[in-house]
């Protein structure tokens, strides 16, 4: 069976998912077969694997870095909330339904053989598995039916390392408040503390560190720098959505949703230098883009409502009769069209039936059984601004519970108006190029001044500057000695 190692944090967005993502790189680097296992993930970022689970999107970014396929027994459970007290519940990537929050807690333990049995195949088949934790493990109101921190490090005899974010501040306090709040047997898990995203000399931590180190008993196994790692983000956390709102030569400006999810679609095109991507939440801020992107979301009929009140579906309609590029993904795609029906209440929004933007001549009706695959083909019969894909292949992946008429589900609309199902549809090559060609062509702009480059190698190149992070910030010698229960 696998070594194991497990990384907590002292909050959400302590910068577990990357440090893990790190470390499964640098496991692979160093000859090892290195998978990463999370045992329950709460998240509107996820992903569709080969075989057609669902997953979230953090243990593909570390299956990536580690070199493997994504597969659904890395995060045997999901969680995608719908409303502020309840969630999808997705067990072995197929949903089981919906439940509030108390539902789900009261039901939690059921769910750990689902886990181990994910965990000790994956186990069974790697040299080693970098675990990550959820949240804090000091959330002492949930800790009697954890199964994601040190319930789950007790299940799989896992020892921990934790991490705090330094660049927040408070890091000390968070390091030594977390472990204070732990039982014995849960301390003696922790081998050693983390101190995340700094920015600065060392120097300047060293006399902290030592006070850190005999206030909570173990060693501080590393100081890692602030990394700018160009890797996709969990959830919407992420700084994607504070980046500096500049208009370069081409500006793309994606409607951020309230319940937005699957943001990382729209990644590639952050990838030209010359091309400026903006999540936007009011009519001030959307300003006059070259394109306007509505993205998935956990529930298109209240943001659609939401779009409405906000005078941003007025904007979009005014920038879309003026020859602005339009693009829906997903539920943004549903939203483009003449109606959204929800007859058997599969969104919970307390609404049969809604008008839609009326930009797409589709309807969309959501039922039980959710969609869920992954899907690829050759572009046809497209019309209009993006008339150039047509002949070009694509690949993604589908989440929907909705089905909407239209020719094909990698692309609907014509003019200068289209919507699709597919997740993933930009990061096939050669498809963001031709988007933004037609725009060029539109402004007069020469492509190659948008800067471009090989999407492949610079997402490799992204983690490998990670793994050379986490490797010179961490004594690797100390994390393999833990890893081999040296420790």
């Amino acid at each position: 069976m696998a070594k194991n190692i497990m990384i907590q944090g002292t909050m959400s967005n302590a910068g577990k998912s990357l440090l893990c993502a790190g470390l499964c790189r640098i496991f692979a680097q160093d000859g090892y077969r290195v998978a990463p296992f999370k045992s329950q993930n709460m998240a509107l970022n996820s992903f569709i694997t080969r075989a057609g689970g669902e997953m979230g999107r953090a243990q593909v970014v570390q299956a990536e870095a580690a070199g493997i396929e994504p597969d659904t027994r890395m995060n045997p459970i999901l969680l995608k909330p719908t409303t502020d007290v309840g969630s999808q519940v997705i067990v072995n990537g197929k949903v089981q339904g919906n439940m509030k929050a108390m539902e789900y807690y009261r039901k939690k333990r059921e769910f750990i053989p689902y886990v181990l049995e994910a965990y000790n195949s994956l186990a069974s088949e790697f040299d080693i598995i970098v675990i990550e934790g959820a949240g804090s493990p000091a959330e002492i109101n949930l800790k009697q039916e954890d199964i994601v921190n040190m319930g789950l490090a007790k299940l799989v005899d896992a020892p921990v390392l934790l991490v705090g974010d330094i660049d927040r501040g408070g890091v000390f306090a968070q390091l030594y408040g977390t472990i204070a709040l732990l039982e014995q047997d849960e301390r003696a898990r922790i081998k050693g503390t983390i101190v995340n995203k700094f920015r600065g000399d060392r120097a300047i931590l060293e006399s902290g560190l030592k006070t850190l180190e005999e206030l909570c008993g173990v060693p501080v196994a590393g100081v890692i720098p602030y990394t700018h790692a160009d890797i996709d983000d969990e959830d919407s956390l992420t700084e994607r959505f504070n980046k500096s709102a500049e208009r370069k030569l081409i500006d793309i400006a994606v409607i951020r949703l309230p319940r937005i999810s699957n943001f990382t679609d729209f990644s590639p095109f952050e990838r030209y230098g010359n091309v400026s991507l903006r999540y936007v939440d009011s009519v001030a801020e959307l300003y006059r883009p070259d394109i306007i992107i509505l993205p998935g979301t956990k529930s298109t009929i209240a943001d659609l409502k939401w779009l409405r009140q906000c005078g941003l579906e007025a904007a979009v309609h005014k920038a879309a009769n003026s020859g602005t590029l339009v693009f829906g993904v997903c539920g943004g795609y549903q939203m483009l069209g003449r109606t959204v029906s929800d007859p058997e209440q599969v969104e919970a929004a307390g609404v049969a039936e809604i008008l839609g933007m009326g930009l797409l001549e589709t309807d969309t009706v959501f039922l039980g059984e959710k969609v869920q695959s992954q899907t690829s083909g050759v572009f046809s019969g497209i019309g209009g601004m993006l008339s150039g894909l047509n002949g070009m292949r694509y690949s993604g992946y589908e989440i929907h519970m909705g089905r909407s008429e239209a020719e094909m589900p990698a692309l609907a609309g014509a003019g200068n108006v289209y919507g699709s199902y597919v997740h993933g549809i930009f990061d096939t090559p050669g498809i963001s190029d031709t988007i933004l060609k037609a725009v060029c062509t539109k402004k007069g702009i020469d492509f190659n001044a948008l800067d471009t480059f090989d999407v492949s190698e610079y997402k490799e190149r992204q983690y490998d500057m990670l793994a050379d992070a986490v490797r010179n910030g961490l004594d690797m010698d100390f994390v393999y000695r833990v890893l081999n229960r040296e420790i």
